[in-house]
């Protein structure tokens, strides 16, 4: 009697980026990509929708940053670590309620995949409502990692056992409810890589964008000088660097002071601190 062979589970990985490439099934010489690059950031995706990647990211200068090899990013499927014929990636909640719930053994396989081979400070972050909201500060921590690994959850949720096993950063986009974490990954993400070296190509450009000071960013303009009515503020005409730098200061304090009372508090507080 013949013992039928075990059958092997697909390797659930996808990789974006002309210098970046996972574990693949595909024929390698129908391959155009390159191994993964050494010390270069990179993002894995954990998420039952791989084809939403790299989605926005892969347009603009994030997407020429990622062709360029300044930044990769790997996408693994949960589908394939599902459970019996089916593929099954959730279950009812326990105690009853509506919903389902991503399961534990689902996402434990694929988190442990996920991060092996993984170096350095690597963080592991589970986008959620009820996590920390995403600011500036976290983006350049994120930025100055080895890389991260987002888990995008879907349903009601994922089963708390998973968070607390592996010690799973909690982020959230904003106090709102979203149907999965895939919108919030990329956002998450994109306000990540734009701080990685060489991606934007300008440096003084993230030094004086909203937040990097504390402050939201004062009104910017362009041509034409007069627009059906509306002119240009004459400072900024000038020539005169020191004035429209003052002036460019000004407007962002008033602006932080009428918009974010939260943002300008915290601000005031610093800047009396250094007095």
């Amino acid at each position: 009697m013949n013992t039928p062979s075990k059958s092997k589970r697909p390797l659930p990985t996808k990789s974006h980026g002309r210098l970046s490439i996972g574990a693949t099934l595909k024929p390698r010489e129908l391959m155009s990509d390159t191994p993964d690059l050494a010390g270069v950031w990179k993002a894995k995706i954990l998420t039952l929708f791989p084809g939403a990647f790299p989605g926005v990211l892969g347009e603009s200068l994030t997407g020429k940053a990622l062709q360029q090899g300044l930044w990769q990013l790997e996408t693994i499927d949960l589908r394939p670590f599902g459970i019996g014929k089916h593929k099954n990636v959730d279950d009812t909640p326990a105690g009853g309620g509506a919903g389902m719930v991503l399961r534990a053994d689902v996402l434990g396989d694929a988190i442990d995949h996920a991060m092996t081979g993984t170096r350095g400070n690597w963080p592991l972050i589970y986008l959620s409502p009820r996590g920390r909201r995403m600011d500036q500060k976290m983006m350049q921590n994120l930025a100055r990692c080895d890389g991260m690994t987002l888990l995008c959850g879907r349903f009601e949720g994922v089963d708390e056992r998973v968070l607390e096993h592996y010690g799973i950063q909690e982020v959230s986009l904003g106090d709102f409810v979203m149907t999965g974490g895939e919108l919030a990954a990329q956002a998450l993400i994109d306000a990540t890589v734009r701080l990685i070296p060489g991606v934007l190509g300008n440096q003084a450009s993230t030094e004086e964008e909203s937040f990097s000071s504390g402050l939201l960013e004062h009104p910017q303009y362009t041509r034409p000088p007069e627009w059906r009515g509306h002119s240009i503020p004459d400072v900024l005409m000038s020539g005169h660097h020191g004035k429209i730098a003052q002036w460019r200061q000004d407007s962002s304090e008033e602006i932080t002071a009428q918009r974010r009372p939260d943002l300008w508090e915290a601000y005031q507080q610093r800047k009396n601190s250094k007095d």
